[in-house]
């Protein structure tokens, strides 16, 4: 599911960018090539379409990332099924295991070391 929102993302990212290359701060862009040729869909008309479509596909990106941290998988999830994959077939992480002692052997005393006064 993640990786489903996360292409809907990119792809409303894409257009949105699309929509503000298009536009023109100045009130020309893509409004002012279709006014001549086309009366119904006028400068105004034009403009306002490329504003809400701006504001819509904003809007849309906020909720598709606010939806995604919900399906985000977690790292702690992902190291569980890794371990229990590795559990399952009988192999070791590669992680040396040391022995807390071993067996007959007593721990040596440790002895002080002096350091010379300055």
């Amino acid at each position: 599911m993640f990786i489903a929102i996360l292409i809907l993302i990119i792809i409303a990212s894409l257009l949105l960018t699309f929509v503000v290359l298009i536009q023109n701060s100045k009130g020309g862009g893509l409004a002012a090539n279709f006014a001549a040729g086309n009366q119904t869909f006028g400068v105004r008309q034009t403009a306002d379409f490329l504003e809400k479509a701006t504001w819509t596909l904003a809007i849309i990106i906020l909720a598709l990332c606010i939806l995604a941290t919900a399906f985000t998988p977690s790292r702690r999830q992902a190291d569980n099924a890794v371990l229990q994959r590795l559990e399952q077939t009988g192999t070791s992480t590669g992680a040396p295991e040391f022995p807390s002692a071993l067996p007959g052997d007593e721990a040596a005393p440790v002895e002080p070391v002096e350091t010379p006064a300055e």
